[in-house]
């Protein structure tokens, strides 16, 4: 196959076989017939080009060069025209869309390499530990349900009975420290999200204590809350509740150091014989602080009167200034299983359930109510911590009704998720009385959080 002498192939097809004629190129232009000026141009008369030589005859003078056209070769191209291919080589394809090729210049590549180390160097940060902690809602549970296919709650000794309703106590997942770190993408959420608490670290983790001892703290605050919730539940009910009141301890700088002796056995208050706790308690909310008390203890096996001088507790209320450390004899056996939570917090809603489970009709009516509060051997209810993320979880488990401590209701009022209604309670008997009511669709008189905030 021959070429015109400073022709190149055309890559895109194939020529025929057989020599191409030379001949002079371009013809001769003939003169115009026309006018001086006139336009459009007439179109060059002479004979078509041979197939595949180049450069393309020029335009007629004034006329534009056909779209996609090569400049002539030697010529100097216009800005983004393509150069003519060398001698001999094929002619590159022009760009379907006029556009010219891409250039990587050193400025870009700069860029680029900048972009991903920024990019890289971010994502690093977000995954480094920060001196943050970080309460989140955690889950719920029914303590009239199951866990592992075992009843949360199980009593022997009385009957028992089944509800179509719920009890659920509540959580909160705690993020910090070592185990958990606080990651920048955890910050972020924390403050955008308000059902997230975010704090400094030793606020949630004492650094003078590992998290081994924290987890055990937490777990024999449960086993207590379990045994005050037993206990306050079954005297609830009516039943009595024989308890050896043992000292375990004095404080110092009161009167009782120093007279009342650990292994002492209290046995009565100002001649009241006590067969409880709440004996004793009730004993005392008749002493004002800074009264004596005379003090009936058995030691060594034979009974002596010691007279304290009480102590103000801080809130005005007496006290003796001894730890007991008291040994139940429970009517009625109540087993609670439950594991991997910790604290206090679930001793209200465990002395519910045991009331529940031991009560005929269920007193939830089928109602799906949660709550939160430490439970004592009175049945006073007390406050916790992290009110609004229990709330936030609860409602997250199909929870209507939550019943909040009264000393948390200045947290609750404003935080209340949509769709859950919040009880105010500061006594197991009052917590009680509201679970009955809503289960009985009388629950437009109870108190609210805003309504003990309001007075």
């Amino acid at each position: 196959m021959h070429s015109a002498q400073g022709a190149a192939t055309d890559p895109s097809r194939v020529l025929d076989d057989g020599p191409v004629t030379e001949r002079p190129w371009p013809p001769a232009e003939p003169a115009d017939p026309r006018p001086s000026g006139a336009y459009p141009p007439p179109t060059p008369a002479g004979p078509t080009p041979p197939p595949g030589a180049y450069p393309p005859p020029a335009p007629a003078p004034g006329a534009y060069p056909a779209q996609g056209a090569y400049p002539a070769q030697g010529a100097n191209s216009a800005q983004g025209a393509y150069p003519a291919a060398p001698l001999g080589a094929a002619a590159p394809s022009p760009d379907p869309f006029g556009a010219p090729e891409p250039v990587v210049t050193p400025r870009a590549l700069t860029l680029s390499i900048a972009t991903v180390t920024t990019a890289l160097l971010i994502g690093g940060l977000s995954l480094l530990p920060l001196p943050y902690g970080a309460t989140l809602p955690g889950p719920t549970f029914d303590t009239l349900g199951e866990e592992g296919g075992v009843p949360l709650i199980e009593v022997s000794g009385a009957p028992s009975y089944p509800s179509e309703g719920e009890l659920r106590f509540t959580t909160v997942r705690v993020r910090g420290g070592e185990n958990a770190p606080v990651t920048v993408y955890t910050l972020v959420g924390g403050w955008l999200d308000g059902a997230v608490t975010v704090l400094p670290v030793e606020d949630l983790l004492p650094p003078d204590r590992t998290p081994e001892e924290i987890d055990e703290q937490n777990q024999a605050l449960m086993i207590s809350s379990q045994e005050n919730a037993t206990v306050s539940a079954l005297e609830e009910l009516g039943h009595e509740v024989p308890t050896v009141l043992r000292v375990a301890d004095t404080v110092d700088g009161t009167e009782a150091a120093g007279v009342v002796e650990v292994g002492d056995v209290v046995v009565a208050v100002n001649g009241r014989r006590l067969v409880g706790f709440s004996d004793l308690s009730e004993a005392m909310d008749a002493v004002r602080p800074g009264e004596a008390v005379v003090l009936t203890v058995e030691r060594d096996g034979a009974e002596q009167d010691l007279e304290v001088v009480t102590v103000d507790d801080g809130s005005g209320r007496a006290l003796i200034g001894v730890l007991i450390d008291p040994e139940f004899d429970l009517p009625v056996d109540v087993s609670i299983q439950i594991e991997n939570v910790g604290g206090p917090s679930a001793g209200l809603m465990f002395s519910l359930g045991i009331i529940n489970v031991l009560t005929e009709p269920d007193e939830t009516g089928g109602e799906h109510i949660a709550g939160t509060g430490t439970m004592d051997l009175t049945g006073a209810v007390g406050p916790i911590g992290g009110i609004v993320q229990k709330m936030v979880g609860s409602r997250a488990d199909g929870a209507r009704w939550f019943l909040a401590p009264v000393d948390n209701c200045a947290e609750v009022v404003g935080n209340e998720p949509a769709g859950l209604r919040v009880v105010a309670v500061a006594t197991l008997a009052e917590a009680r009385a509201a679970v009955e009511a809503i289960g009985a669709g009388r629950a437009d008189g109870l108190p609210t959080c805003a309504d003990v905030v309001g007075r």
